[in-house]
Order: structure tokens, then C-alpha cells, then sequence
């Protein structure tokens, strides 16, 4: 259950389609630059969208999920 709300708690930095060619390969690449320059930067997956996602944690969504 961490795991979802944690989700739920992010802020989506950049959206990439699931159909590349090249699958999630240009999401990781992006979220490895983003980890390069101090952010927590994450890639999941969006099923609704079709869509890979790289979220980072939203401090404030997460702070208002545990208080």
C-alpha cells in the first residue's frame, strides 16, 4: 500500500509513449539526467496512458498524504 501512495504523491516531470521502438530506454536515459542534476527521479509505468512516466516525490502531496 507504501508503494501506491508514494505514486500517487509524485509530480510528473516528463511523459514518454510506451509504443517507442525503443521502449522505455528514453525514459530511463531522462530520469538518469535528472538523477545526474540531485533529483529523485523515478520512471514507472502508466497504464491508462500508455505512457512511461518519470516522476520525482512531491513534497508537499506526500506531507499532506501522512498528516
Amino acid at each position: 500500500m507504501t508503494e501506491v501512495a508514494a505514486v500517487r504523491a509524485a509530480r510528473v516531470l516528463e511523459s514518454f509513449p510506451a509504443g517507442d521502438p525503443h521502449g522505455s530506454w528514453p525514459a530511463e536515459e531522462y530520469a538518469a539526467g535528472c538523477r545526474a542534476r540531485g533529483e529523485r527521479a523515478t520512471v514507472v509505468m502508466d497504464l491508462e496512458r500508455d505512457a512511461f512516466l518519470v516522476v520525482t516525490p512531491d513534497a508537499d502531496a506526500a506531507e499532506n498524504a501522512t498528516a
